[in-house]
């Protein structure tokens, strides 16, 4: 097709996270968070994810971008005045828990940090735009980390359910898009993310991290019941990171090897959010991986009760799979690869790109669950060049998105319902695997760099234009 048909009130927008955008890390109450202790650099997740990460700062040994960002707390206006020049239905953010909750476990909330994203919502609404709001977004209180065990410990639950409730009724007459964790399933491979600690062991990791997503299941579901009690006619929805899995041949045991890493990695989050129920291939991978999952009464009749909406998600890259690969076979990736694809070209930084992979990935999901579907990261990072007449020709990045849009447009055709788009990075921002500014994903260009130098002015780049003018046509002119 070269003409699609994007639903009428489709939501184009674009995405970031309070931690890699908004810096003022210390200001009006806001208490430490997992990012404020991740070092910038490619070895952030080296260094973050081994046992024995103390979770203090060391400005001898390592930078820590996300302290500054690129100040979205004092710039929010002039941000939200340039979302809406590119004429953006809707914006993807999210909320500091450490803002609200400077431990985490208090009991009254922080006034400061609520008022903060009162002014943020109102700005965007002034605007016209529709905010959707993700709770917890890799930046879990450092409290609940260094004295509670992360989500280990089912003790967070109450906290988080605290936290939901302060947030919907506070902004529950301007936000009516809610995510609850994001990209949740990431958790079995990088468990420090977003449940807040490292396995000692590597034996340890599989059942550490499914009884940490288990209470996160069984928070989310609580969230959804006080989302739905507290505000009427809202949507809440989970956030997955999907990435179809290939065969790196018809050989059968690569298939197979396939399917399983597909099941795992993909469906068992998915499962519990929106069927309310660990799927029956859950009992055999945990069985065979000793994994034992302590449950209390009533947890999962309250999985079963309160699912989610619609499935929000992340889609960067597909994987490929063989069952015996060498390191040299390896790719590189988010969070996870797998073998490198000889049929696909890849990024500066070896995540590797593949358009069609969304059409499929789109259609996998919407055959398995039947709710609506909304993208709400993809994107490209890239090394990006200030021209000597301040043009920023980003022309890789505009070819990216296009494709990436056709592939959506496809599977709305194959019958998928999708709710929306969000491009990631909309403004350039501290990436999360390597905390560097130089890997930028932005239509809006910001200038700051590795070592922390620059103005903090912003530039349009020339995807900024090409972009606006796919949302005015609602995604008729990709060209």
């Amino acid at each position: 097709m070269t003409n699609y048909q994007f639903p009428e009130g489709f939501l184009w927008g674009g995405a970031t996270a309070a931690n890699q955008v908004e810096g003022a890390y210390l200001e009006d109450g806001k208490g430490m968070n997992l990012a404020d202790v991740m070092p910038g650099g490619k070895v952030r997740l080296n260094v973050i994810s081994k046992p024995g990460f103390d979770f203090k700062i060391d400005t001898e040994k390592y930078t820590y971008p996300n302290h500054d960002a690129i100040d979205f707390y004092h710039r929010y206006a002039e941000d939200i005045a340039l979302f809406a020049e590119l004429g953006f239905k809707t914006y993807r953010m999210s909320i500091a828990w450490s803002r609200i909750f400077p431990k985490g476990n208090e009991l009254e909330p922080n006034e400061e940090g609520l008022a903060f994203y009162d002014r943020v919502f109102d700005e965007c609404l002034k605007h016209g735009i529709e905010p959707v709001v993700t709770i917890s977004h890799y930046e879990m209180p450092l409290y609940l980390i260094t004295e509670y065990g992360g989500w280990r410990n089912r003790e967070v639950i109450s906290f988080f359910e605290r936290y939901a409730i302060i947030l919907f009724n506070r902004y529950k007459n301007k936000v009516k898009y809610w995510l609850t964790f994001n990209e949740i399933n990431g958790a079995t491979h990088l468990p420090i993310m977003s449940l807040g600690f490292s396995p000692a062991t590597e034996d340890v990791r599989l059942q550490e991290s499914f009884q940490g997503l288990h209470h996160q299941f069984v928070a989310s579901s609580l969230a959804v019941k006080a989302c739905h009690e507290i505000i009427p006619g809202s949507q809440i929805g989970c956030m997955l990171i999907y990435m179809p899995v290939y065969a790196y041949d018809c050989n059968p045991q690569n298939v197979l090897h396939a399917m399983k890493e597909e099941q795992v990695f993909n469906y068992i989050c998915g499962d519990v959010h929106v069927r309310g129920e660990y799927p029956a291939f859950s009992k055999r991978f945990f069985r065979e991986n000793g994994i034992n999952i302590k449950m209390e009464e009533g947890d999962l009749e309250t999985l079963k009760q309160y699912p989610v909406d619609f499935i929000s998600l992340s889609y960067y890259m597909s994987r490929t799979e063989k069952k015996e690969l060498t390191e040299a076979e390896k790719a590189s990736g988010n969070l996870i690869a797998g073998v490198k694809n000889p049929h696909l070209q890849a990024s500066d930084w070896g995540w590797e790109i593949d358009p069609t992979g969304l059409r499929i990935g789109l259609n996998q999901l919407y055959d398995r669950y039947r709710v609506p579907l909304f993208v709400v990261e993809n994107g490209l990072g890239a090394y990006d060049t200030v021209e000597e007449d301040g043009s920023i020709n980003d022309d890789y990045r505009i070819n990216y998105l296009r494709e990436h849009i056709k592939a959506m447009g496809e599977a709305i055709e194959d019958g998928v319902e999708l709710m929306g788009y969000t491009a990631w990075g909309c403004i350039d921002l501290v990436s999360m695997s390597t905390g560097e500014m130089s890997k930028r994903y932005g239509l809006i260009y910001v200038d700051k760099y590795d070592d922390g130098s620059g103005t903090l002015e912003r530039k349009k780049k020339k995807s900024f234009y090409w972009y606006k003018n796919v949302i005015a046509t609602n995604g008729k002119e990709l060209e």
